[in-house]
């Protein structure tokens, strides 16, 4: 991305090298929350569409079941800062 802003309808024109489509993901932004974490203050969520949530609900990985065709899980990282218009929130963070 070299830096450079892109907007919420472009964002679907990005691809990884020799890779996945931001495009192969559409819908992302509505699939339910599968874990959070928090790691040297970065914030982090893995969602999944309902190919993989089904497959979780089923057991796998544990089952010993590989992930069925279709299932597709996204990670998504937010950097915090703090909020300008209420510093003094006992440090609360939000997402950037």
């Amino acid at each position: 991305m070299n830096g450079r802003a892109i907007s919420a309808q472009d964002k679907y024109t990005l691809q990884v090298p020799n890779g996945l489509a931001f495009s192969e993901f559409r819908g992302y932004e509505g699939w339910p929350v599968i874990a959070i974490s928090e790691n040297g203050g970065k914030i982090a969520v893995i969602v999944g569409n309902s190919v993989v949530i089904d497959a979780y609900k089923e057991g796998v990985p544990g089952n010993g079941e590989p992930f069925p065709d279709g299932a597709k899980m996204a990670k998504i990282h937010w950097n915090p800062k703090k909020q300008e218009t209420y510093p003094s929130a006992n440090g609360a963070r939000y997402p950037a």
